[in-house]
């Protein structure tokens, strides 16, 4: 097990992590930070503990927002399935 000095806002946690997931979770830990002002401006500065819901539901948000938004490559698969369908439509009709 390792451990990871995460900074937060203006507060350093330390967390265990597996072996190998160090960078991961610094890079978690980053995202978290990035959200810090925002969250902390939007929260009224009235506590840690309210700044970091606020940076969670602004990634939650984010996540609900991704989630909902179908894929490029999906799109993409779908667009090449009605093409090829529509293709093969004509060349029955031309027969």
């Amino acid at each position: 097990m390792g451990d990871v000095t995460l900074t937060i806002g203006d507060r350093r946690h330390t967390v265990a992590c597996p072996d190998g997931q160090e960078d991961q979770l610094l890079r978690l830990g980053a995202l978290l930070d990035a959200k810090w002002a925002t969250a902390a401006r939007a929260s009224g500065g009235m506590n840690g503990e309210r700044t970091m819901l606020f940076v969670a539901l602004m990634l939650a948000d984010a996540l609900d927002e991704a989630e909902r938004r179908p894929a490029k490559i999906q799109d993409e698969v779908l667009l090449t399935h009605i093409a090829e369908r529509l293709e093969a439509l004509a060349t029955s009709l031309e027969q």
